[in-house]
């Protein structure tokens, strides 16, 4: 026997299910970025860069699905709220995925000079945000309000590394000119790893809305 609530639910994990497929597909992007800058690995780099294809394809997908789901089903309070949150959570997940190249690309215009200073603080900075996504999805997946907030106190950590190495290097560069294009560059990797500590920070608060209906920042 046919049952609607059933087969809308089906539609809703299935939803759901391509979110966390996306978010993997990010995080593994993540990871080799700063695999590639760590070991100067331009090729990694470059297969990494091609892996956003298929992030803005799932992406694609989600919100199609989305659409047709509240176009036909006409969901209300709850699903609504979990057909929305997959929507923005898809475009927070897809800036993650962007920054991800912006950091290949960094790391390709590093990779023929030795860097004026070990990488210390940035890969501090890539454990952490890693930690923060798989959490976000975890959260995503078992709707624990518990996890999001210990991934908000990770988020204010990123935070001050990103305060730390930016007064650090703008010293390096005032000090000694010949730094400031290799110095820029790792500002500017540290400011894309702190934006998408804010765009997982963004999940957060989606799964948030999701369970609690009120919408706004956590921190």
């Amino acid at each position: 026997m046919y049952n609607p609530r059933a087969s809308f639910e089906k539609h809703l994990e299935g939803l759901e299910s391509l979110l966390l497929e996306m978010g993997r597909a990010a995080e593994t992007m993540l990871e080799q970025a700063l695999a590639a800058l760590a070991r100067r690995d331009v090729d990694l780099a470059e297969e990494t860069i091609l892996l956003d294809d298929r992030v803005d394809y799932l992406k694609h997908v989600i919100e199609s699905k989305s659409m047709e789901l509240i176009a036909t089903q006409q969901p209300a309070a709850k699903d609504l709220r979990r057909i929305l949150a997959a929507i923005l959570i898809a475009s927070d997940i897809e800036r993650v995925a962007d920054y991800s190249v912006n950091i290949c690309e960094s790391a390709v215009r590093l990779a023929d000079k030795p860097l004026f200073k070990p990488l210390i603080d940035i890969p501090k900075m890539e454990q952490l945000v890693v930690k923060m996504l798989k959490q976000s999805l975890e959260a995503f997946v078992c709707r624990s309000l518990k996890l999001i907030e210990q991934m908000c106190a990770l988020d204010e950590e990123v935070d001050d590394l990103y305060d730390a190495l930016y007064e650090e290097l703008k010293q390096f560069m005032k000090q000694d000119p010949t730094l400031v294009d290799q110095a820029v560059e790792l500002v500017l990797i540290s400011r894309h790893l702190e934006r998408i500590a804010d765009h997982i920070t963004n999940i957060g608060e989606r799964v948030y809305y999701v369970e609690t209906g009120v919408f706004g920042e956590l921190q």
